[in-house]
Parts: structure tokens; sequence; C-alpha cells
């Protein structure tokens, strides 16, 4: 055998052990997932030992665990997985959407032990434990998944402690997620050179695929932090403007919502995805409401109300949806539907260079069927015309 093979070989051989090491530190610690109704699942902990309470929301994905992880529309929130087997393929740092991991906690029905990818940089336990975010395994997470489904999402709590239930629910039943966009967003602006139109993009929660699609189409992007005034972001004399995606209840950004009808009154185009979809329509005089168990996975089906009614399989993380019979028509038509329950996907703006959807078309991994509207956003930035 080859003496370069012998190293490499060597070197997996620490690196599967470092990983055993890892795995059995954390992997031998009961652990209890509490819910505000009183029931109680448990399992063992995986990453931090410390308790966590949040409102625990379940994303149907079989894929991108650790997109879903860094995607900070999680903060406040603990994920349930409801794929059997999570951390198969370990993690690779360069498929973040951000810098860390947003969710309070992480619940699944089985954790790989052994990675086996031959990009895989860590593995899940030790990269939960790195960012003191807990996570419980061996949870029977079909009949969580129900239970959410049947009794809408609800508040819940992760611990190694031995509480009794009737001190944890007393606990679980005070928390609220409270002001979150103001804990994901960027504390200063960053900025993409490009050669292409030149796009103000304000951070609620950005996941870092937006800006990506952006910059490979050439556009000149600089990222604003969620609480940039309209009159600055405005004065960059951007050729477009992009809301981004973000976590919590829309309505409890009143700030941010003033200066987007600001936004909204410019000549400026503007494409929102997301939680910047919900804010744009309050901006606008519309009503968003809280979705029984939200939408979340890689397949939910989405039919285009403005074309040929084809559907779009799409990507999608949210808990709020827009409600349609508070649209005022002279001001936004809907763009989009939900096949499967029929809530608001997307506004198309009359009179104005602006469309928002409530899915994610920059999914990575998942369906690249909605890209092209980061297509549609660059056309409008270059054409004279008023609306879409």
């Amino acid at each position: 055998m080859h003496e370069s093979s012998c190293r490499c070989l060597e070197s997996d051989s620490v690196f599967l052990s470092d990983l055993l090491t890892r795995t059995r530190k954390v992997n031998d610690v009961k652990a209890s997932l509490i819910l505000e109704d009183g029931t109680v699942f448990t399992g063992v902990s995986i990453g931090s030992a410390k308790t966590a309470i949040s409102e625990i929301v379940f994303n149907t994905s079989m894929t991108g665990y650790l997109e879903i992880l860094t995607d900070p529309s999680y903060a406040g929130q603990a994920v349930v997985m409801t794929y059997p087997l999570i951390g198969n393929y370990g993690i690779c740092y360069e498929d973040q959407e951000s810098a860390k991991p947003w969710p309070d906690g992480y619940i699944v029905r089985e954790l790989s032990r052994l990675p086996s990818n031959f990009r895989s940089e860590d593995s899940i336990q030790h990269y939960l434990l790195k960012h003191d975010i807990p996570g419980i395994a061996g949870v029977d997470t079909r009949a969580l998944t129900r239970l959410l489904r049947e009794k809408g999402t609800m508040n819940g709590m992760i611990t190694t402690e031995d509480l009794s239930v009737e001190e944890a629910v007393s606990r679980i039943r005070d928390y609220q997620v409270g002001r979150v966009v103001d804990i994901v967003t960027c504390t200063e602006k960053e900025h993409i050179p490009g050669d292409g139109p030149k796009v103000v993009l304000m951070d609620f929660g950005t996941k870092g695929d937006i800006a990506a699609n952006l910059a490979k189409r050439g556009c000149d992007v600089t990222i604003c932090p969620a609480h940039t005034t309209a009159e600055e972001i405005l004065a960059m004399k951007p050729d477009g403007i992009m809301l981004s995606n973000g976590p919590g209840d829309p309505k409890e950004n009143t700030e941010i919502i003033a200066e987007i009808r600001k936004l909204y009154e410019s000549d400026v185009p503007i494409f929102a995805i997301c939680l910047g979809h919900q804010l744009m329509a309050l901006a606008t005089g519309a009503d968003t409401f809280k979705l029984k168990y939200g939408h979340r996975g890689g397949n939910h089906p989405v039919r285009d109300l403005m074309g040929d009614g084809r559907v779009y399989i799409t990507s999608q993380n949210h808990g709020y949806a827009v409600d349609p019979t508070s649209l005022d028509p002279s001001v936004a038509v809907p763009a989009f539907e939900n096949v499967n329950d029929g809530t608001n996907e997307g506004l198309s703006y009359v009179g104005k260079k602006i469309f928002t959807v409530q899915f994610h078309p920059e999914a990575c991994p998942g369906p690249q069927d909605a890209n092209y509207l980061f297509d549609r956003f660059v056309s409008m930035m270059s054409t004279t015309e008023r609306s879409l």
C-alpha cells in the first residue's frame, strides 16, 4: 500500500474515533420533551444539555438539515425533523445559510452516529454542542408531528433536568417568541460587488442564498440591517429593493412596516420573500394571521394565478400567512396560492413594480422551480414598464 494511502487511512481512523468519542459523551444522557399540553416524549440528549423552552414546529424535508439549522427564520423555535434518519451526510460548512445555527432546539427520531460523505467536516452532535443548542433523539417524531397537526403549534421544553410535568408546563405556557428579527438581523451593512443593477437587500433574517442568487445574476448587492430607514435606503439610489425572509410574528415589526410603506410609495422595484411578503402586505393595509401548524418543508405545491395556472413545487418555512380577504384589489391581487390549503402564496401590486412571494425561490437544497423569479426581478429593474 502506498504511504499516502496509509496516511489517509490513519487520518480517517482518527477522525472516526473522535466522532465516536463525541457521540458517546452526548448520547448517554436521558432527555425529555415536554409540551404545554402536558404530553411528554423521552429520548437521549444531543448537543447541549441545557434546558430550552421554545415554539415547537416540524419540517418535512428529507435533506438539507444544515440549511434548516442555519435558517434565521427558525429563531425562537425548536425544529422537529419528520424524516426518520438525520445526520447521515454530516456537516459541510460551505452549505450553511448563515454563519451559525438559529433554532433553540433540535428534535429527531434517529441521529446518525457516523456521517458518510466525502464533504463532511463535522457531525451534527458536535455541531449542536459547539453552538450550545440542546436537542433530543429517539423521539417518535411521527406521533409528535400528528399531535402538532391536530392541536396546532405549541410551546415545549427540551430538558435533561428531573422536573415535574406541572412545574415544566407552568414555565412553558409563559413563553413568547418575542421580537426575533432584532436578534437575527445584521448589525452593519455588507457589500457584494457586481456590474449589474444595484440592489439593497433588507436583512430581516436573510438566508445566504438570496444574496447569492442576486450576485449570480450580476447584481451589486448591499445588505442592510432591518431597521435601516427608507430615507437612507432611497439615498443609496438602488435599482431595486429586496425584502428578505425572517422569523416571528410580522405584526410585531411596527417600525419596519412604517419604513416599508415609504418604500412602497417610491417608484423603486421591490421583490419580497416570506416575512418580507407579509410585511409589505401589512404596510399596504392588508392583514396576516397565524397558521395552525405552518408550512415547513421542500415539497409544497403552489399555483400561479397570474399566468397559465402552472403548479410549482416550492420550499417553505413560515407560520403566518396574508389574509387574501383583507386585500384592497386596487392595491394588490393574489399571484400565487397554495394547492394544499388554498392560502395565499404571493401578491402582485397594481401599478407598481412590486411582487412578493411566501415561498423560497432560492431554496438550496430543494426544488428550483421558482428560481426564475430572480430573473423576473432583474428584468423588472432594467425595464421602464410600471407593472408586471
